[in-house]
């Protein structure tokens, strides 16, 4: 057996990971991930690094291009932490990454709640950090950060100061990194739920047991974007979890508003949250979403604002076929509840589903139906969830504004 080699922390100590001809093309175009079929494994095998082990990695022509993480049974063996020779990774990076990445949040944002770091965005593959007021949630996603733990959590006290946070490692990216599954309290005593004020409502959601990592800041933006057709209307929001789409559509002034989802928790907290900010127009409906849209079908329901924000469809490339049948079905249903002159908004957070085929989805539900469809806002990432130009995988969130008329 060949023993594994663990990373010293001095870089210029740090073992060589090394790139076959020409694969090192992607990396210096700015993109973080090295596969394991890029690395020259005869003059660097990738069995020899201790999963987690910081490394340089270097180009077939001895060419530096940046420090990184391993993990030798993944197949995104290999993440880039940093460019700059003089900056090894290591408590002082993570203090400079989250320093940029608050800066960005201040700029953008009135209030402390937000997505503090986006992953490979803000130059931290395989984190994330969601801010609470003075509770940070943070998901690890990869062996080389589980292995950095404490020195990210040390960046944090310096950069944000938190009253509590804690570690949501529950996700599904962490058995394919031969993770564990865990969730625990790094710092403080963080309270069992949190509020949070968005769109004017103020919202209660769970702490370290709800979905992801408690609130979907992503779509902040579209949802304020909704706001301009709720006032009057009837709507129905559809996968509501918590409600953000549904209780800011009442708080602008809808007539009334069903909010579908089909977990129990969620919709008592959803309850909760209306109850606290005296919104007396909002029902739940706890159902499977396309059962309850069948459902609404045939007691011949219709509203004036229809919002579909599901779970993403399509998790692998492999399932796309099937999960454009589903957003198909999805939008069919949607428009099948929509009044004569009805606004859809109909979402999709599957990375491999491309823009142009939610699009594509959406016109053919119509023309099933026998109705023009007109695409009247697209939407995508608030700004605490950047795209990073060159790492295409950090763009996924895709929102369409539809009017649906009778053709």
């Amino acid at each position: 057996m060949t023993d594994a080699v663990v990373a010293p922390v001095e870089g210029a100590s740090l073992p060589e990971l090394r790139l076959k001809h020409r694969e090192d093309r992607r990396i210096s175009a700015g993109h973080l991930w090295i596969f394991s079929n890029e690395v020259d494994n005869e003059r660097t095998p990738l069995a020899r690094f201790a999963s987690g082990a910081l490394c340089r990695v270097v180009g077939d022509r001895d060419r530096f291009l940046g420090y990184a993480y391993v993990n030798p049974h993944a197949l995104i063996c290999a993440r880039i932490l940093g460019r700059d020779p003089g900056h090894p990774p290591g408590k002082s990076l993570f203090v400079h990454r989250l320093q940029v990445a608050l800066a960005l949040r201040e700029r953008s944002f009135q209030t402390p709640w937000y997505r503090l770091a986006y992953g490979e965005s803000d130059g931290l593959p395989g984190v994330v950090f969601d801010r609470y007021g003075d509770v940070i949630v943070g998901q690890i996603g990869t062996a080389g950060m589980e292995a950095r733990k404490p020195e990210l959590l040390a960046a944090l006290e310096q950069v944000v100061g938190p009253r509590a946070m804690i570690w949501k490692n529950d996700g599904g990216s962490r058995e394919l990194e031969g993770l564990p599954s865990y969730v625990e309290i790094a710092l403080g005593e963080p309270p069992e739920h949190a509020w949070l004020e968005e769109n004017a409502v103020r919202f209660k959601l769970p702490l370290g047991r709800g979905q992801k990592t408690g609130w979907f800041y992503d779509q902040a933006v579209n949802r304020r974007e909704m706001l301009k057709y709720a006032k009057g209307a009837r709507v129905l929001d559809v996968f509501a979890y918590l409600g953000a789409w549904g209780l800011a559509a009442a708080r602008a002034g809808a007539g009334e508003v069903l909010c579908v989802d089909s977990s129990a928790a969620a919709l008592t907290l959803l309850q909760e949250s209306a109850a606290a900010n005296d919104l007396g127009t909002v029902r739940t409906l706890r159902d499977d979403a396309f059962d309850a849209l069948a459902a609404l079908r045939a007691a011949g329901e219709k509203f004036d604002l229809v919002i579909v924000d599901p779970p993403a469809f399509v998790k692998r490339k492999r399932d796309l076929p099937k999960g454009i049948a589903a957003y198909r079905k999805l939008n069919q249903m949607a428009m099948q509840l929509l009044s004569r002159d009805g606004i859809l908004v109909t979402c999709s957070c599957s990375h491999h589903l491309q823009q142009d085929e939610l699009i594509a989805a959406v016109q053919q539900s119509a023309r099933h139906l026998s109705r023009f469809a007109q695409v009247i806002a697209v939407g995508g990432h608030a700004p605490d969830h950047p795209i990073h130009p060159a790492i295409p995988e950090t763009r996924y969130l895709k929102t369409l504004t539809c009017r649906v008329v009778h053709d």
